[in-house]
Protein backbone atom coordinates (compact mmCIF):
# COMPACT_ATOMS: atom_id res chain seq x y z
CA UNK A 1 0.00 0.00 0.00
CA UNK A 2 3.05 2.27 0.66
CA UNK A 3 3.78 1.98 -2.46
CA UNK A 4 0.81 2.45 -4.13
CA UNK A 5 0.12 5.55 -6.67
CA UNK A 6 -3.22 5.39 -5.65
CA UNK A 7 -4.22 8.01 -2.00
CA UNK A 8 -4.93 4.98 0.68
CA UNK A 9 -5.39 5.10 4.49
CA UNK A 10 -6.07 1.83 6.79
CA UNK A 11 -7.63 2.02 10.08
CA UNK A 12 -7.61 -0.05 12.72
CA UNK A 13 -10.64 -1.54 15.10
CA UNK A 14 -9.89 1.57 17.18
CA UNK A 15 -10.13 3.98 14.72
CA UNK A 16 -6.10 4.32 14.48
CA UNK A 17 -4.42 5.17 11.43
CA UNK A 18 -2.14 2.01 10.69
CA UNK A 19 -0.77 3.36 7.44
CA UNK A 20 -1.17 6.59 5.35
CA UNK A 21 0.80 5.91 2.33
CA UNK A 22 3.11 8.54 0.05
CA UNK A 23 0.66 9.06 -2.22
CA UNK A 24 -1.92 10.10 0.91
CA UNK A 25 0.66 12.44 1.99
CA UNK A 26 0.71 14.19 -1.73
CA UNK A 27 -3.14 14.74 -1.27
CA UNK A 28 -3.59 15.99 1.73
CA UNK A 29 -0.06 17.52 2.73
CA UNK A 30 0.04 15.60 6.02
CA UNK A 31 3.04 13.25 6.84
CA UNK A 32 2.01 10.05 7.46
CA UNK A 33 4.41 10.10 11.07
CA UNK A 34 2.01 13.01 11.99
CA UNK A 35 -1.09 10.64 10.96
CA UNK A 36 0.28 7.36 12.28
CA UNK A 37 -1.02 6.06 15.81
CA UNK A 38 -3.72 8.87 15.67
CA UNK A 39 -7.65 9.09 15.06
CA UNK A 40 -7.16 12.84 14.04
CA UNK A 41 -6.96 11.81 9.77
CA UNK A 42 -10.30 13.49 9.74
CA UNK A 43 -8.35 16.72 10.41
CA UNK A 44 -7.05 16.71 6.83
CA UNK A 45 -10.31 16.29 5.16
CA UNK A 46 -12.48 18.88 7.04
CA UNK A 47 -12.34 21.90 9.53
CA UNK A 48 -15.65 20.40 11.90
CA UNK A 49 -15.32 16.95 12.96
CA UNK A 50 -16.63 14.72 10.81
CA UNK A 51 -16.07 10.59 10.19
CA UNK A 52 -14.87 9.31 6.46
CA UNK A 53 -16.21 6.73 5.20
CA UNK A 54 -13.80 4.50 7.47
CA UNK A 55 -14.72 5.52 9.98
CA UNK A 56 -18.60 4.73 8.78
CA UNK A 57 -17.64 1.41 7.62
CA UNK A 58 -15.88 0.38 10.87
CA UNK A 59 -18.82 1.28 13.00
CA UNK A 60 -21.40 0.03 11.00
CA UNK A 61 -22.99 3.35 9.73
CA UNK A 62 -23.28 2.56 6.04
CA UNK A 63 -27.45 3.53 6.57
CA UNK A 64 -26.27 6.84 7.84
CA UNK A 65 -24.01 8.16 4.85
CA UNK A 66 -26.73 9.81 2.76
CA UNK A 67 -27.17 12.10 5.88
CA UNK A 68 -23.21 12.87 6.09
CA UNK A 69 -23.12 13.40 2.36
CA UNK A 70 -26.37 14.52 1.64
CA UNK A 71 -25.59 16.66 -2.08
CA UNK A 72 -23.61 13.81 -3.66
CA UNK A 73 -24.98 10.66 -2.16
CA UNK A 74 -23.33 7.52 -1.15
CA UNK A 75 -24.04 3.96 -1.69
CA UNK A 76 -22.45 0.73 -0.26
CA UNK A 77 -21.85 -2.23 -1.75
CA UNK A 78 -24.82 -4.36 -0.43
CA UNK A 79 -22.89 -7.27 1.09
CA UNK A 80 -25.04 -8.51 4.09
CA UNK A 81 -28.53 -7.44 5.64
CA UNK A 82 -29.12 -5.10 9.43
CA UNK A 83 -27.03 -7.48 11.39
CA UNK A 84 -23.76 -7.55 8.95
CA UNK A 85 -23.46 -3.59 8.42
CA UNK A 86 -19.92 -3.41 9.94
CA UNK A 87 -18.89 -5.75 6.96
CA UNK A 88 -20.45 -3.70 4.27
CA UNK A 89 -18.22 -0.93 2.31
CA UNK A 90 -19.31 2.34 0.91
CA UNK A 91 -18.74 4.58 -2.06
CA UNK A 92 -19.64 8.95 -2.33
CA UNK A 93 -18.19 11.78 -3.84
CA UNK A 94 -17.60 14.86 -1.75
CA UNK A 95 -16.34 17.83 -1.48
CA UNK A 96 -13.38 18.11 1.10
CA UNK A 97 -11.98 21.31 2.57
CA UNK A 98 -8.45 19.88 2.69
CA UNK A 99 -7.16 22.73 5.29
CA UNK A 100 -3.33 21.55 4.68
CA UNK A 101 -3.36 21.09 1.64
CA UNK A 102 -5.20 24.83 1.17
CA UNK A 103 -7.33 23.97 -1.51
CA UNK A 104 -10.92 22.39 -1.74
CA UNK A 105 -10.64 19.12 -3.11
CA UNK A 106 -13.79 16.79 -4.69
CA UNK A 107 -12.84 13.12 -4.02
CA UNK A 108 -13.60 9.86 -4.64
CA UNK A 109 -13.60 7.43 -1.78
CA UNK A 110 -14.07 4.27 -1.58
CA UNK A 111 -13.97 2.21 1.79
CA UNK A 112 -13.79 -1.64 2.52
CA UNK A 113 -13.51 -3.97 5.13
CA UNK A 114 -10.48 -6.17 6.40
CA UNK A 115 -11.36 -8.96 7.76
CA UNK A 116 -9.39 -11.88 9.13
CA UNK A 117 -9.81 -15.77 8.94
CA UNK A 118 -12.68 -15.83 10.71
CA UNK A 119 -14.37 -13.37 9.31
CA UNK A 120 -13.89 -11.07 12.09
CA UNK A 121 -13.01 -6.90 11.29
CA UNK A 122 -9.61 -6.22 11.66
CA UNK A 123 -9.22 -2.93 10.12
CA UNK A 124 -11.10 -0.67 7.16
CA UNK A 125 -9.07 0.77 4.03
CA UNK A 126 -10.32 4.02 2.25
CA UNK A 127 -8.66 4.59 -1.25
CA UNK A 128 -9.11 8.54 -2.88
CA UNK A 129 -9.46 9.40 -6.15
CA UNK A 130 -8.86 13.23 -6.85
CA UNK A 131 -11.94 14.31 -9.61
CA UNK A 132 -11.56 18.25 -9.00
CA UNK A 133 -10.86 18.95 -12.52
CA UNK A 134 -13.21 16.25 -13.88
CA UNK A 135 -16.02 17.80 -11.51
CA UNK A 136 -14.83 21.62 -12.45
CA UNK A 137 -15.07 20.51 -15.90
CA UNK A 138 -19.04 19.53 -15.43
CA UNK A 139 -20.00 22.42 -13.53
CA UNK A 140 -18.60 24.32 -16.37
CA UNK A 141 -20.65 22.57 -18.57
CA UNK A 142 -23.74 22.33 -16.56
CA UNK A 143 -23.83 26.34 -16.64
CA UNK A 144 -22.73 26.56 -20.49
CA UNK A 145 -26.38 24.48 -20.36
CA UNK A 146 -28.59 27.02 -18.34
CA UNK A 147 -26.46 30.00 -18.90
CA UNK A 148 -27.40 33.05 -22.24
CA UNK A 149 -23.89 33.37 -23.95
CA UNK A 150 -23.94 37.23 -24.24
CA UNK A 151 -26.12 38.38 -20.77
CA UNK A 152 -24.84 36.06 -18.24
CA UNK A 153 -28.92 35.25 -17.57
CA UNK A 154 -30.59 32.39 -17.29
CA UNK A 155 -31.22 30.61 -20.28
CA UNK A 156 -34.52 29.73 -21.94
CA UNK A 157 -33.97 26.04 -21.20
CA UNK A 158 -33.50 27.12 -17.90
CA UNK A 159 -36.28 29.07 -16.99
CA UNK A 160 -38.40 26.54 -18.86
CA UNK A 161 -37.49 24.00 -15.99
CA UNK A 162 -37.43 26.21 -13.39
CA UNK A 163 -41.15 27.67 -14.34
CA UNK A 164 -42.36 24.41 -13.78
CA UNK A 165 -40.61 23.38 -10.35
CA UNK A 166 -42.01 26.77 -9.14
CA UNK A 167 -45.40 25.83 -10.36
CA UNK A 168 -45.19 22.35 -8.71
CA UNK A 169 -44.25 23.93 -5.39
CA UNK A 170 -46.62 26.86 -5.59
CA UNK A 171 -49.01 24.06 -6.48
CA UNK A 172 -47.87 21.73 -2.95
CA UNK A 173 -47.74 25.22 -0.78
CA UNK A 174 -50.78 26.80 -2.37
CA UNK A 175 -48.77 30.37 -3.19
CA UNK A 176 -49.03 32.74 -5.56
CA UNK A 177 -46.54 32.79 -8.49
CA UNK A 178 -46.12 35.55 -10.32
CA UNK A 179 -44.11 36.21 -13.93
CA UNK A 180 -42.72 39.54 -15.56
CA UNK A 181 -42.21 39.45 -19.28
CA UNK A 182 -39.88 42.15 -20.18
CA UNK A 183 -39.44 44.22 -23.53
CA UNK A 184 -37.00 46.20 -24.96
CA UNK A 185 -38.96 48.97 -26.68
CA UNK A 186 -38.09 49.37 -30.12
CA UNK A 187 -34.79 47.41 -30.49
CA UNK A 188 -34.94 46.12 -33.80
CA UNK A 189 -34.37 50.16 -35.01
CA UNK A 190 -32.36 50.75 -32.06
CA UNK A 191 -30.27 47.46 -33.53
CA UNK A 192 -29.74 48.69 -37.16
CA UNK A 193 -28.88 52.13 -35.60
CA UNK A 194 -26.25 51.08 -33.29
CA UNK A 195 -25.02 47.78 -35.15
CA UNK A 196 -25.15 44.56 -33.65
CA UNK A 197 -22.42 45.44 -30.92
CA UNK A 198 -24.39 48.56 -29.62
CA UNK A 199 -27.12 45.81 -29.72
CA UNK A 200 -25.18 43.28 -27.41
CA UNK A 201 -23.97 46.04 -25.13
CA UNK A 202 -27.69 47.45 -24.99
CA UNK A 203 -29.36 44.23 -23.88
CA UNK A 204 -26.10 43.45 -21.14
CA UNK A 205 -26.96 46.30 -19.77
CA UNK A 206 -30.81 46.44 -19.64
CA UNK A 207 -30.02 42.51 -18.75
CA UNK A 208 -28.07 44.11 -15.56
CA UNK A 209 -31.02 46.27 -14.66
CA UNK A 210 -33.30 43.85 -14.67
CA UNK A 211 -31.41 41.09 -12.58
CA UNK A 212 -30.24 44.38 -9.99
CA UNK A 213 -33.69 44.26 -8.80
CA UNK A 214 -34.53 40.59 -7.62
CA UNK A 215 -34.66 38.72 -4.46
CA UNK A 216 -32.41 35.43 -3.82
CA UNK A 217 -34.91 33.06 -5.17
CA UNK A 218 -36.20 35.04 -8.05
CA UNK A 219 -34.58 34.14 -11.49
CA UNK A 220 -34.44 36.59 -14.82
CA UNK A 221 -33.92 34.79 -17.57
CA UNK A 222 -33.38 35.46 -21.57
CA UNK A 223 -36.48 34.57 -23.16
CA UNK A 224 -35.27 35.42 -26.41
CA UNK A 225 -33.70 38.32 -28.48
CA UNK A 226 -34.74 41.27 -26.67
CA UNK A 227 -37.58 39.82 -24.36
CA UNK A 228 -36.55 38.90 -20.90
CA UNK A 229 -38.70 36.30 -18.29
CA UNK A 230 -38.57 37.12 -14.15
CA UNK A 231 -40.01 34.54 -12.32
CA UNK A 232 -41.48 35.82 -8.91
CA UNK A 233 -41.88 32.74 -6.67
CA UNK A 234 -44.82 33.66 -3.24
CA UNK A 235 -45.14 37.33 -5.04
CA UNK A 236 -48.70 38.70 -4.87
CA UNK A 237 -49.90 40.65 -8.53
CA UNK A 238 -49.44 44.14 -6.47
CA UNK A 239 -45.98 42.47 -5.53
CA UNK A 240 -45.40 41.70 -9.12
CA UNK A 241 -46.21 45.33 -10.09
CA UNK A 242 -44.35 47.00 -7.54
CA UNK A 243 -41.56 44.67 -8.98
CA UNK A 244 -41.95 45.52 -12.70
CA UNK A 245 -42.32 49.27 -12.01
CA UNK A 246 -38.99 49.60 -10.55
CA UNK A 247 -37.52 47.76 -13.59
CA UNK A 248 -38.93 49.96 -15.86
CA UNK A 249 -37.80 52.85 -13.96
CA UNK A 250 -33.85 51.19 -13.39
CA UNK A 251 -33.90 50.92 -17.32
CA UNK A 252 -35.10 54.23 -18.14
CA UNK A 253 -32.38 55.71 -15.47
CA UNK A 254 -29.29 54.14 -17.58
CA UNK A 255 -29.93 56.62 -20.33
CA UNK A 256 -28.74 55.00 -23.02
CA UNK A 257 -29.31 57.23 -26.14
CA UNK A 258 -32.33 55.93 -28.63
CA UNK A 259 -34.07 58.50 -31.33
CA UNK A 260 -36.40 56.52 -31.67
CA UNK A 261 -37.77 56.52 -28.31
CA UNK A 262 -40.59 59.59 -27.12
CA UNK A 263 -37.84 60.10 -24.40
CA UNK A 264 -34.54 59.48 -26.61
CA UNK A 265 -33.81 57.06 -24.21
CA UNK A 266 -34.13 52.90 -24.34
CA UNK A 267 -37.04 51.77 -22.46
CA UNK A 268 -38.79 48.62 -21.43
CA UNK A 269 -42.59 47.37 -21.75
CA UNK A 270 -43.24 45.25 -18.57
CA UNK A 271 -46.40 42.45 -18.90
CA UNK A 272 -47.32 40.73 -15.66
CA UNK A 273 -49.24 37.86 -14.32
CA UNK A 274 -50.11 36.32 -11.09
CA UNK A 275 -51.58 32.78 -10.48
CA UNK A 276 -52.37 30.65 -7.85
CA UNK A 277 -51.46 27.21 -9.22
CA UNK A 278 -54.87 24.50 -9.25
CA UNK A 279 -55.87 21.60 -10.92
CA UNK A 280 -57.97 23.75 -13.94
CA UNK A 281 -54.88 26.33 -14.78
CA UNK A 282 -51.10 25.06 -15.74
CA UNK A 283 -47.67 27.12 -16.23
CA UNK A 284 -48.19 27.57 -20.27
CA UNK A 285 -51.19 29.66 -19.25
CA UNK A 286 -49.41 31.99 -16.99
CA UNK A 287 -46.96 32.73 -19.30
CA UNK A 288 -49.72 33.29 -21.89
CA UNK A 289 -51.39 36.15 -19.82
CA UNK A 290 -48.15 37.58 -18.75
CA UNK A 291 -47.11 37.51 -22.98
CA UNK A 292 -51.12 39.17 -23.49
CA UNK A 293 -50.43 41.50 -20.28
CA UNK A 294 -47.31 42.66 -22.18
CA UNK A 295 -48.48 43.05 -25.73
CA UNK A 296 -51.26 45.65 -23.86
CA UNK A 297 -48.29 47.66 -22.80
CA UNK A 298 -46.61 47.90 -25.83
CA UNK A 299 -49.69 48.79 -27.73
CA UNK A 300 -50.59 51.86 -25.48
CA UNK A 301 -47.67 53.40 -25.79
CA UNK A 302 -44.46 51.46 -24.06
CA UNK A 303 -42.35 52.44 -21.18
CA UNK A 304 -45.09 50.78 -18.89
CA UNK A 305 -46.55 47.95 -16.99
CA UNK A 306 -49.43 46.36 -18.08
CA UNK A 307 -51.73 43.96 -15.68
CA UNK A 308 -53.88 41.15 -16.55
CA UNK A 309 -57.36 42.83 -18.10
CA UNK A 310 -59.00 41.59 -14.99
CA UNK A 311 -57.35 43.07 -12.53
CA UNK A 312 -56.37 46.04 -14.54
CA UNK A 313 -60.24 47.02 -14.82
Amino acid sequence: MESLSVPVFVLDTRSRVMIWNRACEHLTGVPADEMLGTTDHWRSFYEQPQPTLADLVLQGRAETARGIYPREGAHHDGHGGAHSAPLAGLSVESWCDMPRAGRRRYLAADASPIVDGAGRLSAVVETLRDLTDEKMAQVALEQLATRDGLTGLANRRCFDDTLHAEWARALRQQQPLSLLMVDVDNFKAYNDAHGHLGGDECLKRVARAVASEMRANDLVARYGGEEFAVILPNQSLKGAAIVAERIRARVEQLQLPCRFAPGKHVTVSIGAATAIAGPDNNASQLVAIADAALYRAKHLGRNRISLPMSEAA
